[in-house]
């Protein structure tokens, strides 16, 4: 059992997919283990896209990510990074797979509505940014 971050980005949020999103998430039969609302302080945002600091689109990154609230989850299960990988599509929703959520809601490469940790290790880091230790479900 493996557990990742997800994120409602801004654009998720506004246009109230949040719902329609974690049942996506809960058919495939992953699990959420953990589930926050909150809005990301521009300071918080560099911290973490700091991986992407120096790239030409940060700085439009960090402004989109801190100009509504989000939504972060632990999601958990078997496989729970792929899947959830799966789930989103491709970053681009232009070439992400039909059934996927990008596909069906993102509006462009930057307004792609959700993230997905891309591997174990990335995906410890990231819940310990959003999540305490007790703010999470067991694994079963």
């Amino acid at each position: 059992m493996a557990n990742t971050l997800g994120i409602v980005k801004p654009d998720g949020v506004r246009r109230k997919l949040v719902g329609k999103i974690i049942s996506r998430i809960e058919n495939d039969g992953l699990i959420i283990r953990g589930l926050k609302v909150l809005k990301l302080s521009k300071t918080e945002a560099q911290k973490f896209y700091a991986v992407h600091e120096g790239k030409p689109f940060f700085n439009s990154l960090i402004e989109f990510m801190t100009s509504g609230p989000i939504v972060v989850m632990v999601i958990g299960g078997h496989g729970a990074i792929e899947r959830w990988r799966d789930l989103m599509g491709a970053t681009d929703p232009a070439k992400a797979k039909y059934n996927t959520i990008r596909r069906e809601f993102a509006t462009s490469v930057e307004k792609n509505v959700v993230h997905g940790s891309d591997g174990p290790e990335t995906a410890k880091t990231e819940i310990a940014f959003f999540f305490k230790e007790n703010e999470i479900l067991p694994k079963e």
